[in-house]
């Protein structure tokens, strides 16, 4: 393992000359970014290497207004030939493209005074090679099978990648970041014949020294995977469900759609007419917090060059804020909330960095315990969920909850309800961990269709 320094920016002088010649060919602002990264990549299966990918890939966007309208193009090409080429597609295409009245970059007094990611610690530079990530794969899967019932493997994975992102406006934000993030995978099958069972198990974080061990990984997605064998159908029924933390966090993230900004705007979220009110207990709180320590989604600003700060999305239960970018503020008559996104090819837009749930206070034994029959959910199948309406229904499999113990498993259900009134309903435990981009606690909902035989 070796280690390499955090970069000098090398493109700032590419998009600074973008930006110089869309301007000169008659754009009325624009904006550029560039984004690189360095990754390699293990798949590992039945004590074999599978593959093994190294990349590193150089792009760059440009985003162009001219009145009212607006084109984004993008190129993996720094030549000047293609940069020209670049910048009159983006003229041409813009000139073309429907008036939008919302459109514009941010104000130069919202952006942010401190445009690098130290104090968030984003950025390891340490390189595997892929010997070091191939040990990591095969620890991950030799653990996985050693579990006494696992059958077959569907293999393991082991990525580390670099990345750096800078940002450029044509009315005077510039700046840049660099991160990393490492994972772990592992996934394998139980039993044998019709009667086989399927489990995983992974780690994600910015730092290698993060990550949980290889071997711990493998254990837990081998135990996982023969749990559940002999799983069953329930009988159709309305029933307490709790959610386990790895599918709690899903419905925060329908939450997280429900106040996106472009929902909002468009009509079509189910939280449309909630601001104000109590959309869940109180006592809970949801944040975004872009700024965190080594966050999976953090980030010194936005895809706008505005300033992030934490948003509180839920106090005490009460709906705080819509999650904005300059566009869909403007359309809605408010501020910003720091929360652009953009990809190299597309016009930001808002979304959520490190969105999270507090904590409740009883201990997740309490919470199973409390429960006399109910559906313990540890997987959810399918996407049946309106982000209009609200109404939810997804293919589930768990365990049945008897007398406050989980016991036999089950599979093959279908849960369903409204996430109005599941939101509103929602008690936490107070086992919140970051392990992903959107983190909840064990949720239990004291009442859903659970539909089975």
């Amino acid at each position: 393992m070796t280690t390499i320094s955090a970069q000098t920016p090398p493109t700032a002088d590419i998009i600074a000359d973008l930006i110089h010649r869309a301007k000169a060919l008659g754009a009325d602002a624009a904006d550029a970014l560039a984004l690189s990264s360095k990754s390699v990549a293990i798949s590992y299966r039945m004590g074999t290497l599978e593959d093994a990918e190294r990349s590193e890939s150089m792009a760059y966007g440009l985003r162009v207004m001219i009145g009212q309208s607006s084109a984004t193009v993008s190129t993996s090409d720094p030549g000047k030939d293609a940069r020209q080429t670049l910048v009159e597609r983006a003229i041409a295409m813009a000139k073309v493209t429907p008036q939008d009245p919302f459109i514009g970059l941010a104000d130069p007094s919202l952006f942010a005074t401190n445009r690098d990611a130290r104090g968030m610690d984003l950025f390891d530079g340490h390189v595997f090679d892929e010997a070091e990530l191939t040990d990591l794969a095969r620890t991950a899967e030799e653990a996985a099978r050693a579990v006494d019932g696992v059958t077959n493997s569907g293999g393991a994975g082991a990525n580390a990648a670099h990345m750096r992102m800078d940002l450029m406006t044509s009315n005077g934000f510039s700046g840049g970041y660099e991160g990393s993030s490492y994972s772990i995978s592992a996934s394998v099958l139980a039993g044998t014949g019709t009667q086989m069972e399927r489990d995983y198990d992974y780690s994600a974080a910015r730092h290698f020294a993060d990550l949980d061990p290889a071997e711990t990984i493998g254990k837990r997605a081998g135990e996982r995977a023969v749990r559940r064998l002999g799983a069953e159908r329930l009988p159709t029924a309305k029933l307490p469900v709790i959610f386990d933390p790895r599918v709690s966090n899903s419905l925060l993230g329908h939450f997280a759609q429900g106040v996106n900004g472009a929902s909002i705007a468009r009509g079509s979220s189910f939280l449309r007419d909630k601001m104000g009110e109590q959309v869940f207990a109180p006592g809970i709180s949801v944040i975004d917090a872009p700024t965190r320590k080594r966050g999976l989604r953090s980030r010194p600003f936005d895809a706008e060059g505005v300033m992030v700060r934490d948003l509180p999305l839920i106090e005490d239960g009460i709906l705080q804020s819509w999650v904005l970018d300059c566009a869909t503020a403007r359309k809605l008559g408010l501020q910003t909330t720091g929360s652009a996104m953009r990809g190299l090819s597309s016009a930001p837009s808002p979304g959520t960095s490190n969105l999270y749930m507090t904590a409740g206070t009883t201990p997740v034994a309490d919470l199973i315990g409390s429960v006399s029959r109910g559906f313990y959910v540890t997987e959810l199948i399918g996407m049946g969920v309106n982000p209009v309406t609200g109404d939810y229904s997804r293919g589930a499999a768990g365990f049945l909850i008897e007398n406050g113990v989980l016991t036999h498993p089950v599979n093959e259900m279908t849960i369903a309800g409204n996430l109005v009134d599941m939101l509103a309903r929602a008690i936490p435990a107070d086992d919140l961990s970051f392990r992903y981009a959107i983190n909840a606690p064990t949720l239990l909902i004291d009442q859903m269709t659970v539909a089975g035989t």
